[in-house]
């Protein structure tokens, strides 16, 4: 049945969505982030130091499925840094394609726009095959700088 668009909603994450995004995670990269994760939402969701930037994308039924994780750092000096990070994004597969990463991005961008600030860097693997396409259709390009690293 397709899903009807409208019916996604996207609200800040609360610290009560932790299992449901290491789910969506996990179903994503066939792998366990838990501890990862934990630290994100430790920092992210629950740290006073960040300016809450999260976002979830919740289906018809009130099912967390997808998510974007941002940080905005407020420095001790109360002034916000020139920057958002984008730090990671996640759609449950069974909703993927449907635009729900989009409107996470969007809602994102808007929330980052309405506190005053105009770059969101994200790092990304660019042997990503998926999410580097999909950034770059968000309107997201490589920096004129890239992190070269050399193991020694």
């Amino acid at each position: 049945s397709a899903m009807n668009k409208s019916a996604v909603k996207i609200r800040l994450m609360k610290p009560d969505d932790f299992e449901a995004i290491v789910q969506i995670d996990e179903k994503i990269l066939k792998v366990s982030r838990r501890n990862a994760y934990k630290l994100k939402f430790e920092r992210l969701v629950e740290s006073a130091d960040y300016v809450p930037a999260s976002l979830v994308a919740e289906n018809g039924d009130g099912k967390v499925v997808g998510f974007v994780m941002g940080v905005l750092y407020i420095g001790t000096s109360g002034e916000t840094q020139e920057k958002a990070t984008m730090d990671v994004i996640g759609v449950d597969p069974d909703y993927q394609h449907k635009g729900i990463g989009r409107k996470l991005i969007d809602e994102f961008v808007d929330h980052i726009k309405s506190l005053g600030i105009h770059r969101i860097n994200m790092l990304v693997h660019w042997d990503d095959a998926q999410l580097v396409p999909f950034l770059s259709k968000n309107m997201f390009k490589p920096t004129t700088t890239i992190n070269l690293v050399r193991e020694l």
